[in-house]
Parts: structure tokens; sequence; C-alpha cells
């Protein structure tokens, strides 16, 4: 018998865009961690109902979640994308170029603590935030993300759960830790209007008020 997940997922079909972007990220030896599709279309959904027009993503990744962020884009959108690895974000925007999405996107390449700070003095400010790097640095993300908001901005953040460790008391690594706090100020923080979905491997979501 199929999930839930299995269910909906095949409802919906192949994606061309994405199959080759994962496919290019196979292929570089790149980890498979892209969001999963069900949230992926959420994303689309969520910058498109916003009317987003500025949108910030930590982590580029091979270009997965760039596909769906920049789907939901209107024709004045820009979606600004921090990513460590050069090679990472080179696929990354071959991926969004070949899904005819190039134009809509840049990289900053480096730490993302480094790029964010310079985004600040820059007076830069966005509608919504994508979430999907390093996990121990996913608390500081978070500040960064409420600090660069315009009110009623998109804060989403992936892999809330970890796979299960985030709700395993015997779990204390650095990346366990890191999500845990995330999640308690996704939840606590009187800034924002928030939840968590506990679907595929967690998707938090919070509006900035």
């Amino acid at each position: 018998m199929l999930t839930g997940e299995q269910y909906v997922e095949q409802l919906y079909g192949d994606d061309a865009d994405l199959e080759r972007a994962k496919q290019g990220i196979r292929a570089a030896g790149m980890p498979e961690i892209s969001i999963h599709e069900g949230y992926g279309r959420l994303l689309t959904m969520l910058v498109r109902s916003s009317g987003a027009r500025d949108v910030l993503e930590i982590g580029a990744l091979g270009g997965c979640s760039g596909i769906y962020l920049a789907r939901g884009l209107g024709q004045e959108g820009t979606l600004t994308s921090l990513e460590l690895e050069q090679s990472y974000a080179d696929l990354a925007y071959a991926n969004l170029q070949a899904s005819g999405l190039g134009d809509k996107v840049s990289y900053r390449i480096g730490d993302a603590k480094v790029s964010l700070a310079e985004l600040a003095a820059e007076g830069r400010q966005y509608d919504f935030f994508f979430i999907d790097a390093d996990k121990e640095g996913y608390p500081v993300y978070l500040d960064w993300a409420i600090r660069l908001a315009r009110p009623g901005a998109i804060i989403a953040g992936d892999n809330t759960l970890l796979r299960g460790r985030v709700t395993d008391p015997t779990k204390a690594g650095p990346s366990v830790t890191a999500m845990r706090s995330f999640n308690e100020r996704i939840a606590s923080d009187e800034r924002l209007i928030s939840t968590i979905l506990p679907a595929y491997d967690g998707l938090a979501l919070a509006v900035v008020k």
C-alpha cells in the first residue's frame, strides 16, 4: 500500500525540469538532498500567492529549490541565492537556465552569514526566504531573515525533523540541537505567525508580522 506522500506524488508524475536538475546533481556527485516535490510545489504556490517580488534563498545546492521559487515569481520578481560552493551555484544556474528561469536569479558565493551581513549593509529587504543550508546555521539564518524581512514576509525552512533525529531524545549533536532551537524559535517568537508541517522531513513556515 502506498503512503500518503507516495500517493500524492504519483498524481503529479514527473517534472522534466526537476528530473533534469536531479540528474545533474547525481552526475556531479553532489548530495541528493533537494527539497521534496510536495514542498517544492508549495514554495511555488506561496511565492505566487503572496506576490513576493524579492526572494532570498539560503543554500542553492543544484537548483531544484531555485526552480520552484522562481516559478512563483511575477515578471519583475527576482531570486537571490546564497551558496558556499561555486560549483554548486554554477550547476544551479545551469539548471535554472535550462528551465527558462535563468534571468530571474543571481548568486552570491561564500559563507552565507557573511553574505547576509553584506545584504543588510546594502539595505536589501525581501518578501520571501527559503532556508535549506547547513543545519547548525539555522538559528542564525532565522535571525537574519527576520532582520531583512519586509512586513508580511514569509520564511520557510526545510528539514526541520532531520529524518527523525530532532524527535529522538537520545540525539544531541550540533545539527540536532540547532534545529531544535530553530523550531522552538519559529513556534514561540512573538514577531512571527507560524506552523511546522510534519510531512516528508518537516517544513517550517512563518509570516513576519
